[in-house]
């Protein structure tokens, strides 16, 4: 054990008697990840948890690796006792094994024992050729005539058909057929072949042609017309593209295959083979035979076994990937700021079965419920794509009410129902959800809260996602068995507001709306990390052990649903907990699961103050003995910071207890029960702006980052539909969105550009932004049609002059007319980013370097266009 720990020490660059610690720790002592990092500190060397679960996992690894070794080497001994170059081989085999640091390097050690279908070597051994290939071995460098050699193993009497060897020909194909396998099967080759493939290897895919054309399955494909021609190295694939063209492959939308260079990889192994055979030129006879030889065992053997473990390969960095985005996400969701001390109105909107709204007190305690059916004008819903200039009568300070709906009695009287909840409850927010119906009833909600008495109200848009699933869950039946479950999504919107992770544990991670391709993720692959980050959120938190509900509480270091619901049980039986220690009456709660589990659930009512902090109970004594020192009780001291910075540390470090820990003791009594997402900001939304017909570019907003992916960010800005701001539009993002942003960051963006059509909108942290689209907004645009999409051509800015008449181009496209002036820039091939990637000289592949060109509004242009040229070019890419 000492030699693996001493390995993964230095793979982890951690201290080797930490890692040591640790490892006892997780597996001797059975601790949780959340109680070592949080209170082992002196044992771990203030190990975080990223860390200890690396160490813990890859221990678990190279566990499981020396388990396969022992099973491999024994049934390589047992081949040995039943053939002699076996035999002969074994130690060295042995010594392969024992330095081996990954399964796929064990795997193709062992592939030659490995049980296998019936190859053609094996028919070819049959026959009798494998001396024949010993043969060839022999007199490399000196063979003449193969066929002569092949002669003496040529017999057809006298044997079943198929021992038969026809002729000279036969034999040699046999022949060739062994060694195909031995150069597939020997770990040195498929190393080579490994290694250049992954260097020089692209992921390609293109339009399956044998598609059905079927209107359902076109709709299909249309999402995934970015990579009809799509190639891209597979070094720097990202995970989110990796993952849509696996996708579109497995809905038979895509063809996706490898393309590497096969001819290096040839003459590679060519020439690895001729040195290892000590020959430096072999006869014409023998090389022809030899390459032909090389040619069918990369293209039958090598290349397919190389290509599927390369496609799983960049299948589990993207699904690695994948989940490391969505448990971020998720750990940014589940420490959203909460909202305490308020009565909450949660709305959860609709219009055909009408607004369900829930009163919830400050505990979270339903006070109230009912339905409201406003009805709209019919055409309340369709979006206003042209701005239109206002009437004087539209006109109010400035902002034009085209989107206001027209107050009707049935409108008035939900107004009405609406007030007076709010005013009987003292409603202090509302917490809309943003699914259908939002739109509409959030303006009957700012008509509400615009009208006299209200302005105190708070009004938050809340992301639903996850509501329904948890309205019809065991835990919302539990709770709520009288409710409708539509009420039970509104009292769950509520609460997500009040305390967002007591709420949100409820409900399966996965429905949240959070992740990247998830749902093609290794389902317990991505459950263990969403479990692990759930965890950590709850006990870095801390739980309240009387209100929490049996979910939270499940996840509380040590403790699991089974006790968790006992917990429950006892509460409800014997009234709250007055003391941690009485923990210790709840059946299965044991001694061990208390250590676990004590310093990560608050009671807040005890009369120990330290109960309802994050000391753990092992550590009252010496904070017992500071109070006594400083000559105060202990009640007196927790939460006095002045008092609490009088403590002089150095005197109370021993060997049990180090500077770490009672570093992180004088901080809780200082503030005692603090909640670390109270550091936190929330946004609540403008009322002025609320609708997307409502944005304009260049329009600066505040929002609320909702999702984080690798391609950039969407930010909530309170119109009921997320914008998108590129990795691009990121500042210092280094390409990835998640070292720069996080969900419930409160971001500053620019309004870039707005599709009214596919009702998209387009955002930017950059102030330059502002200036780009008010240019933009200037110049002609390609309006869109039934016709395929052309990309908008960039123009010098010109004196503004009259508008010719619009001609129908190319497709059913409408361009509008160019003058002669206009800077063109030749058109290039590009890649799924828009980059025009450079090439090197050596091998055709992209330079590491190379970085989308920039074109500048005054920089000269590379050739001039006339208009009939450019519609020429539009003509031919039609």
């Amino acid at each position: 054990m000492s030699v693996l720990v001493k390995q993964l020490a230095e793979e982890l660059q951690i201290d080797e008697g930490c890692a040591r610690n640790a490892i006892h720790l997780l597996f001797e002592e059975k601790g949780t990840v959340p109680f070592i990092t949080r209170y082992r500190k002196e044992k771990t060397g203030s190990m975080s948890e990223v860390v200890l679960c690396k160490l813990r996992d890859r221990y678990i690894y190279m566990q499981e690796l020396e388990a396969t070794k022992e099973r491999y080497l024994k049934v390589i001994e047992e081949h040995a006792k039943e053939k002699p170059e076996i035999l002969e081989k074994l130690p060295q085999l042995r010594a392969k094994i024992a330095k081996c640091l990954s399964k796929q390097e064990l795997e193709d050690i062992y592939l030659p024992f490995k049980p296998k279908r019936r190859t053609r070597a094996m028919t070819a051994r049959e026959k009798g050729l494998e001396p024949l290939l010993q043969a060839i071995f022999d007199q490399w460098a000196s063979i003449t005539d193969l066929n002569a050699l092949a002669r003496p193993f040529v017999k057809t009497e006298g044997l079943a058909p198929n021992l038969q060897v026809a002729d000279e020909e036969d034999a040699l194909r046999g022949a060739a057929d062994i060694f195909a396998e031995q150069i597939n099967e020997t770990s040195e080759y498929r190393n080579l072949v490994r290694r250049i493939s992954n260097s020089t290897g692209f992921i390609v895919a293109r339009r399956n042609e044998r598609m059905p054309t079927d209107e359902e399955t076109l709709k299909t494909a249309s999402k995934y017309e970015n990579y009809f021609e799509y190639r891209e190295d597979i070094l720097r694939a990202p995970s989110h593209r990796v993952m849509a063209v696996r996708r579109g492959e497995a809905e038979k939308v895509l063809v996706v295959n490898i393309e590497v260079d096969e001819e290096a990889i040839r003459n590679d192994l060519y020439q690895t083979i001729k040195r290892e055979k000590q020959a430096e030129e072999l006869p014409l006879e023998l090389d022809e035979w030899f390459r032909r030889t090389l040619a069918d065992a990369y293209k039958r053997l090598l290349a397919p076994a190389i290509e599927t473990e390369i496609r799983m390969e960049i299948k589990m960095r993207s699904e690695n990937e994948a989940i490391r985005v969505f448990a971020s996400n998720l750990r940014n969701l589940l420490l959203l700021p909460p909202t305490p001390r308020n009565v909450v109105c949660g709305v959860d909107p609709g219009l055909r079965t009408g607004a369900k709204i829930a009163i919830v007190s400050e505990t979270g305690s339903l006070l109230e419920h009912c339905v409201l059916y406003p009805k709209f004008p019919k055409n309340s819903r369709k979006a206003k794509h042209a701005e239109a200039p206002a009437t004087e009568e539209e006109e109010i300070d400035g902002n034009k009410k085209e989107d206001a709906i027209p107050v009707q009695p049935q409108i008035s009287q939900a107004e009405q129902m609406l007030r007076t909840l709010l005013e009987k409850h003292k409603v202090t927010c509302i917490a809309l959800g943003n699914g259908t119906g939002s739109r509409e009833i959030d303006q009957l909600i700012l008509n509400v809260i615009r009208s006299e008495g209200f302005d105190h109200i708070k009004r938050y848009i809340v992301n639903e996602s996850g509501a329904s699933v948890y309205s019809t869950d065991e835990i919302a039946r539990e709770e709520f068995p009288d409710l409708d479950p539509t009420i039970r999504s509104a009292v769950s919107i509520a609460r997500r507001l009040q305390d967002p992770l007591a709420e949100l544990v409820k409900i399966d991670p996965r429905s949240l709306g959070v992740g990247q391709y998830q749902h093609d993720c290794e389902v317990s692959k991505l459950d263990k990390s969403l479990q692990e980050t759930v965890e950590s959120c709850v006990n870095s938190v801390g739980v309240d052990l009387n209100t929490a509900s049996f979910k939270l509480l499940s996840y509380v270091s040590g403790i699991g649903p089974a006790l968790a619901k006992n917990i429950v049980a006892y509460r409800d039986q014997s009234g709250v907990f007055k003391a941690r220690k009485a923990l210790l009456e709840v059946v299965g709660f044991g001694p061990k699961t208390f250590e676990l589990a004590a310093g990560f659930l608050r009671v807040p009512t005890a009369e120990n103050p330290l109960d309802n902090s994050s000391v753990h109970p092992e550590r009252y004594e010496i904070v017992e003995k500071i109070a006594e020192d400083l000559k105060v009780p202990v009640v007196d001291l927790v939460g006095k910071d002045e008092l609490v910075k009088t403590i002089t540390l150095e005197k109370y470090v021993s060997d049990e207890i180090g500077m770490p820990t009672l570093l992180d003791i004088v901080k809780e009594l200082a503030k005692p029960g603090r909640d670390p997402r109270q550091d936190n900001e929330r946004l609540h939304y403008s009322t002025d702006v609320t609708t997307i017909q409502d944005l304009k570019p260049g329009m600066r907003l505040r929002g609320t980052v909702s999702n984080v992916t690798k391609f950039g960010c969407f930010v909530d800005i309170g119109v009921h539909q997320d914008g998108l701001v590129h990795v691009s539009e990121l500042p210092r993002s280094g390409g990835d969105p998640a070292s720069v942003v996080a969900v419930g960051q409160i971001l500053e963006v620019y309004v870039k550009g707005i599709d009214f059509d596919r009702n998209r909108i387009s955002l930017s942290t950059r102030k330059d932004s502002e200036d780009a689209s008010e240019q933009a907004a200037a110049k002609p645009k390609l309006q869109r049609s039934n016709g395929p999409v052309l990309s908008p051509v960039t123009q010098r800015k010109a004196e503004p002059a009259p508008a010719p008449a619009l001609k129908p181009s190319v497709g059913g496209l409408v361009i509008k007319p160019v003058d002669e002036n206009t800077v063109r820039v030749p058109p290039q091939k590009r890649d799924v980013q828009g980059r025009a990637p450079s090439r090197n000289a050596n091998n055709n592949r992209p330079a590491p370097n190379s970085n989308r060109p920039k074109i500048h509004k005054n920089a000269a242009a590379d050739k001039n266009f006339s208009v009939s040229d450019l519609l020429s070019k539009f003509n031919n890419r039609a």
